[in-house]
């Protein structure tokens, strides 16, 4: 009987939105905002709800999303810290299957700067690009490449680098809502995720022909929060969850040191268009209406990927393509007064993953529409993807394959907590090293985040653990209550043991001796 022809190689699409919080998906019946395309998505796929990343900021999260590692193993703990030109990453593993890895975005890699001359322009920048990435379109956060396009499009001359972001002034409604409801002054088929994605459809319309291996990387909807009509008025604010928080921002303050920094050190102007002081200031309209504003550059998202997924079953890709949806970190939107993705809340970590496996393939489709309560990792990505497409995961790697999960399986001894890192020190300028009286490599708290409790350890300010059945907006510390301390105990030894086992053993389970070079390979659980 002859043998079944072989199953084709994939296609590789690996889509980021860029802080992206893990509840706002319409799958997860969040209460305002609407996803319909990736709820399909969804619903053709694998959802995985208790998903986190490994690190934020941006830089450090997507270090660890491509190259499988924790932070702890890759060491690029901020914007602009180096990765280690030793490291292997999705991209350069993806090449041994043939496949030209394409990025249409940003990957925020900060270049090793042993590997390039003094004075290379990479090193005044933490937006070179991952290596084994073709760039295919390279956005920074300089938005030129978007203007250059905006002028082709007979545009030139009515937007700039300082104003392209700036809201329209005096636009109707505005008074009544938050700083951030106006829109720009670009119409929504020019907006900056239109952009990206009708770039990344004409590269995708002359390279069907062979496998291909798409990196699309948008910037939404991270700020700043500027969504054209009619993403701006999508959301009504009375409608959007109150944020997450204590009764006053000093009680929030006095949860912790490092928190008290935060909520002093990050500037209104980097979430909203007007005024100074902290961003922790903003009233209760403005911070209703930055939740709102937040949910329509979501769902402005979700409608280019509606585009995107359109074409490929036009031209009958869709079967042949295995599409990775995630972010590199999720966003506060005022919870615990906060913005942006720093400290060690749930919202800055916790983000989105859907996995929909080609039609056919190993997986056989047996894993869709099943939504997935494990706790999963962004490091769980990479040997994902390198499994899909038969390339052997290096040992190196902190991640293990979510396959058994797109089977519709339950793996064995999975891991039944999320690990996260979050490194705040500043060698440039020392902002958090002077406020709170510590070295640059003390500037470093880990996350253990189980079913019911979770521990914070801070290397050189004191612990949190928190109850989250009774405390699930995490607003009371019981690190010291004495009826929990041997819990705490409990997870400050889990803790240990988990950077034990992940600590880098690239060759540590090789040996050299009689009869050549012997090799173990296993999961670290």
């Amino acid at each position: 009987m002859p043998a079944p022809p072989p199953v084709p190689r994939p296609n590789i699409l690996l889509i980021t939105a860029d802080q992206w919080r893990g509840d706002c998906l319409g799958a997860l019946n969040h209460p305002v905002v609407q996803t319909p395309n990736l709820d399909r998505l969804a619903a053709e796929g694998t959802l995985f709800t208790r998903h986190f990343t490994q690190a934020t900021p941006c830089g450090p999260a997507r270090a660890c999303l491509l190259t499988g590692r924790y932070l702890m193993n890759h060491r690029s703990v901020a914007n602009g810290t180096p990765l280690d030109a030793r490291h292997t990453n999705l991209a350069l593993e993806a090449r041994r299957a043939g496949y030209d890895p394409t990025l249409f975005g940003y990957t925020d890699t900060t270049v090793d700067p042993r590997t390039v001359p003094p004075g290379d322009p990479r090193l005044s920048t933490y937006e070179s690009v991952l290596p084994g990435m073709t760039p295919g379109l390279v956005v920074p956060e300089d938005p030129r490449p978007w203007l250059a396009w905006l002028g082709r499009r007979g545009l030139a001359g009515e937007h700039t680098v300082d104003t392209i972001y700036r809201p329209v002034a005096n636009h109707p409604g505005a008074e009544r809502r938050g700083a951030t409801f106006a829109p720009p002054a670009y119409a929504a088929e020019d907006s900056d995720t239109a952009f990206v994605t009708g770039e990344a459809l004409a590269w995708l319309s002359v390279h069907r022909d062979a496998p291909w291996f798409l990196h699309l990387s948008l910037l939404r909807p991270h700020p700043p929060w500027v969504a054209p009509e009619p993403y701006n008025a999508l959301y009504d604010p009375a409608d959007v969850p109150a944020p997450r928080r204590a009764a006053s921002l000093e009680t929030e303050a006095a949860q912790h040191p490092l928190l008290a920094y935060l909520l002093g050190r990050i500037p209104r102007r980097t979430c909203f268009p007007d005024g100074d002081g902290p961003a922790a200031h903003a009233d209760e309209r403005d911070v209703r209406q930055a939740r709102a504003t937040y949910y329509g550059l979501m769902s402005e998202v979700d409608h280019h990927l509606g585009r995107l997924f359109a074409w490929l079953r036009e031209t009958g890709q869709y079967d042949r393509t295995l599409i990775v949806f995630t972010s590199d970190h999720g966003e506060h939107i005022g919870d615990h007064y906060l913005f942006g993705k720093v400290g060690y809340f749930d919202p800055a970590f916790h983000i989105p993953l859907i996995v929909r496996p080609p039609a056919a393939g190993a997986l056989r489709g047996a894993g869709r529409g099943h939504r997935v309560d494990a706790f999963t990792e962004a490091v769980d990505v990479v040997p994902t993807i390198l499994e899909q497409i038969g390339v052997p995961v290096p040992p190196q790697l902190d991640g293990e394959s979510l396959a058994p999960f797109l089977r519709g399986e339950q793996p064995e001894a999975w891991r039944t907590a999320a690990f996260w890192e979050y490194d705040f020190r500043d060698v440039r300028d020392f902002g958090a090293e002077r406020a709170l009286n510590l070295k640059p490599d003390q500037c470093a708290l880990a996350v253990l985040r189980g079913p019911r409790y979770k521990y914070v350890h801070c290397a050189a300010l004191p612990p949190l653990f928190f109850d989250l059945a009774d405390d699930p907006d995490e607003l009371h510390d019981r690190a010291r209550d004495p009826a929990l301390l041997p819990l705490v105990l409990e997870h400050a030894q889990q803790m240990l043991s988990r950077r034990m086992i992940h600590a880098d053993r690239e060759l540590a389970n090789l040996h050299a001796g009689p009869g050549g070079l012997a090799e173990w390979r296993g999961p670290r659980r």
